[in-house]
């Protein structure tokens, strides 16, 4: 077997889904990603902006000098599916599902760094690299569509048409070359499978593709719940439904879905329907030390506990139930948070 096959046939034992392996080359996408930065579209997400996030992003050499090639991988994440009276109960609060299990993170990047270790060990010698799981300065879905690993679709995900988008990216930046030959690299993926489908667009309850293969990140639900650290927009708040961390809608809807592949992997799936759809309740009544206990390994850990109770306070604002108004009430008047004090009591006056 050549050094490509046995690479893959290794990434595969190491519980990767897919596989690809391109030159190390600024994306194809380059333009249009900075364009969409000039937009402003990306919010409050400045760390996207930065000069030196955007020198490596044209450049993957800034990152890593002897960079030759880039290796991209994919990991299912689907699980079983909840019921849909559960996660539709307006007394529930919905998370993303990529967010049922263990934090993806970690368990991605040390199985990274074991096959960067492999490829060292196969070719006797040191081998320079850097290991991304959405941590990187790179354009990696713009990468995984020309290493083969899917297309790019009108919600901006990755799409494996014969998988489905749920599942993670990460890669491997490497000092190996390859070599030039028509197999040793992989071949990108088409521009696009979506057709005339607009299903990903129309479905969208805050409206935030302006355009196909463009996203308004100031609009979207995963953007507000989880990266937004300031107050969400008052005319947005009533349009996220019981979405606390996260928004699968734009995917729930696209065709291809109905190809996702369950995951293998046991840490992603949920222990329990709370994982899922946990009691806004339970959410307003977190603690800090309760949201630390209760959220140990999970990526939601990463929002904290201010900005997850200000989300489950615009989702009990929408949802009319008047046996969470003591907790609002109790949140808007003593929490230690004017974030969350200014959620609840808006939540209070959008339930009166």
């Amino acid at each position: 077997m050549s050094l490509v096959a046995r690479l893959k046939a290794r990434a595969s034992a190491l519980g990767f889904n897919r596989v690809g392996i391109i030159p190390a080359r600024p994306s194809p996408t380059l333009e249009a990603y900075l364009a969409w930065i000039k937009s402003g579209m990306h919010g409050t997400m400045g760390y996207l902006a930065r000069q030196d996030r955007l020198a490596r992003r044209q450049d993957l050499r800034v990152i890593l000098p002897e960079v030759q090639s880039l290796i991209l991988v994919g990991l299912d994440y689907t699980t079983l599916q909840p019921p849909s009276e559960i996660v539709n109960d307006p007394r529930r609060g919905r998370i993303s599902n990529y967010a049922w299990g263990a934090d993806y993170h970690e368990l991605m990047a040390s199985r990274l760094e074991s096959l960067a270790q492999w490829l060292q060990h196969q070719l006797g010698g040191p081998v320079q690299h850097r290991v991304y799981v959405d941590t990187g300065a790179i354009l990696e879905r713009s990468h995984a569509q020309q290493a083969g690993l899917g297309f790019i679709g009108k919600n901006t995900m990755l799409i494996d048409p014969r998988a489905g988008s749920f599942f993670f990216l990460g890669e491997i930046l490497t000092s190996v070359d390859f070599g030039e030959g028509a197999s040793a690299y992989d071949a990108p993926h088409r521009a696009t499978m979506c057709g005339t489908c607009t299903r990903c667009l129309h479905a969208c309850p805050t409206d935030a593709f302006p355009h196909p293969y463009m996203l308004d990140a100031r609009r979207c639900i995963s953007y507000l719940t989880i990266e937004l650290k300031t107050a969400i927009p008052e005319e947005l708040r009533p349009l996220m439904g019981n979405w606390v961390y996260g928004c699968d809608i734009c995917q729930e809807v696209c065709p291809w879905n109905r190809f996702a592949m369950e995951s293998v992997e046991a840490a992603f799936f949920p222990l329990n329907i709370d994982d899922v759809a946990p009691w806004l309740s339970d959410l307003l009544s977190l603690s800090q030390e309760a949201f630390q206990e209760r959220f140990a390994g999970s990526p939601i850990l990463r929002i904290k506990r201010e900005r997850l109770v200000r989300n489950a306070c615009v989702a009990a604002g929408n949802s009319g139930d008047a046996a969470l108004e003591p907790a609002l009430y109790h949140l808007a008047t003593s929490d230690e948070s004017v974030l969350v004090r200014e959620h609840a009591a808006w939540a209070l006056q959008n339930m009166a």
